[in-house]
């Protein structure tokens, strides 16, 4: 998995006018470098200029479950949130994971301000889960951000001559938060790695040349990742102890933390803060490793036949009339990134069966040659629940049914939707779409549509590099084509564009083997996913 925490992010008010139709340049940025190597955004949540991006590879996502989001404003008492927090929770094989991402308050005399918006964050954010109704109520929290501590007593010119003289040890008793983990019970328990590089801040923008303004503000550690693993109330203080020089940590309910990484980044020059990063290895025994829908797929579709899936569901999964299966193109960034799907219907006569079968039409494939996997989302879970291994597609690149004709005096016999989308947007979410009620027939814009066999999506913004559209709650201008008898699919309005941002980022990973789950560099997946290929290098917080 890779968790990506920006704070700073451009919030002027035109790139928020832009945010109400397109992706933010960041969150596309971050998709477009990190799709290819099989990595999906999971979620993200946004707050003026703070931004938490999660990701995780395409066949972890059935073991990602009970997402969910939140943020805190701190800002001018709490009105603003130019300060505050934003976080993300889920389950992951099991375990209940949370990541907070944080912008406290700034300046050397606010050491106290930080601890009391930090503790602020941690009451009001509150969680729907049984067991894990608030941040530090989860087995790992990993908090992170530009928490803005900065190095008290020493001068200007001592913090300088220890860093360049590389004593940075000199530095650490006098760092803020050190201290403040000495004194302060909410903090206890989190543990952070050593401070082996140069303080972060603050920096000549475009240079690594600290502070030469007439401020001269003194170099800092301001942005930092920490972790926490829930203490057991039977545990003793000494089973939580501090970080050990291989900067592990762990519990005997078998949850343990691994740090193999904690630097900055220097060639980074966009901002007066340097990005920081760090590699985790997360191993526990796994609580699930059985996907809640099990898809089956021939190994080739040669023809429309082919297109055939057959799953089965878990005894335990609530489902929807509002579930559908995305056929999606290898690299997909997002679940709306489907190249089309088909709704996985209920019939009444579908009760007894163990095993459920869809077929998609001819309209919703692809034509030529390509490897696809099909995804299950649930409407109830907001989230894809199933996934195939990847396999491929081999149609020929025309289909004879096509008409050249007109197409504006289109009918259908059975239900069938098209939504013609504005270029350079991702189509909605069919699952939100089908819910919108049922509106009368309208002409088509393309004079060449062939008919729609069920309800039928061709999104092509994601081929073409265009941004993503957000959620299909949003109404948008769209001239639709639709029957009498479909369901409206609704266009969506898009999200937006920003600028440049701060501090840190978590790289986190795939497990080893089953007994385990990593965040670090790409391992095996559990025995029920698909084992795919590796991303390598590092995710730096200025732009990956």
């Amino acid at each position: 998995m890779y968790i990506i925490g920006l704070q700073e992010v451009n919030s002027m008010i035109n790139k928020r006018l832009k945010d109400a139709i397109f992706t933010d340049q960041w969150s596309e940025l971050c998709m477009d470098t990190l799709g290819p190597f099989g990595y999906v955004l999971v979620t993200s949540q946004r707050m003026q200029g703070v931004l938490l991006l999660v990701f995780a590879k395409y066949y972890h996502l059935p073991f990602l479950r009970g997402v969910q989001t939140e943020s805190t404003r701190t800002g001018l008492g709490g009105y603003w949130g130019n300060k505050g927090g934003v976080s993300a929770r889920m389950g992951i094989f099991g375990h209940k994971v949370c990541f907070l991402n944080c912008h406290l308050p700034a300046h050397m005399e606010n050491s106290e301000q930080r601890m009391e918006d930090f503790e602020s964050i941690l009451q009001q954010q509150q969680f729907e889960v049984q067991g894990a109704g608030g941040v530090l109520d989860h087995d790992v929290v990993f908090w992170f951000g530009d928490l803005n501590f900065r190095i008290e007593d020493y001068e200007m010119q001592f913090v300088k001559n220890a860093i360049d003289g590389n004593k940075l040890s000199v530095l650490w008793e006098k760092d803020q938060l050190n201290m403040a983990k000495d004194l302060e019970p909410v903090l206890e328990g989190f543990h952070e790695g050593p401070l082996k590089f140069p303080p972060t801040y603050k920096f000549d923008v475009g240079t690594n040349t600290y502070d030469t303004s007439g401020k001269k503000r003194k170099p800092a550690w301001t942005d930092r990742i920490l972790w926490r693993i829930k203490i057991p109330e039977s545990s003793s203080p000494s089973q939580n102890a501090a970080w050990q020089p291989c900067s592990a940590a762990g519990l005997s309910s078998g949850v343990i933390v691994t740090q193999h990484c904690y630097r900055s980044h220097m060639e980074y020059l966009t901002s007066d803060h340097k990005p920081v990063s760090a590699i985790f290895t997360l191993q526990f025994p796994y609580r699930v490793d059985v996907p809640m829908v099990t898809l089956t797929v021939e190994d080739e579709w040669n023809k429309v036949s082919d297109a055939i899936v057959k799953f089965r569901m878990a005894a335990n999964f609530p489902r929807s009339s509002w579930d559908w299966i995305g056929l999606y193109k290898v690299g997909f960034k997002h679940h709306k990134d489907y190249v089309g799907y088909v709704w996985a219907k209920q019939e009444e006569a579908d009760y007894l069966k163990q095993e459920y079968q869809a077929t998609f039409g001819e309209e919703t494939l692809p034509k030529g040659s390509g490897e696809y996997i099909l995804g299950y989302y649930s409407n109830n879970m907001s989230s894809i629940v199933g996934v195939t291994e990847p396999f491929q597609i081999s149609l020929p690149t025309s289909s004879p049914s096509a008409s050249p004709s007109d197409s504006s005096d289109f009918s259908s016999e059975d239900d069938s939707t098209i939504v013609l989308l504005r270029p350079k947007s991702r189509s909605p979410s069919p699952g939100k779409a089908k819910q919108r009620g049922r509106h009368s027939r309208s002409r088509s814009r393309s004079p060449a549509l062939p008919r729609l066999q069920g309800l039928n999506l061709r999104p092509r913004s994601r081929e073409t590099g265009g941004n993503r559209s957000p959620s299909p709650r949003s109404s948008a201008k769209r001239e639709r084509l639709i029957s009498d008898d479909s369901p409206d699919a609704v266009s969506p309005a898009s999200q937006n564009t920003l600028a440049s941002p701060t501090t840190p980022t978590i790289e986190v990973n795939a497990p080893e083997a089953p007994e385990s789950l990593s965040t670090g560099m790409g391992h095996s997946p559990p025995k029920s996913a698909h084992r795919r290929g590796k991303a390598s290098g590092e995710a730096k917080a200025s732009g990956l």
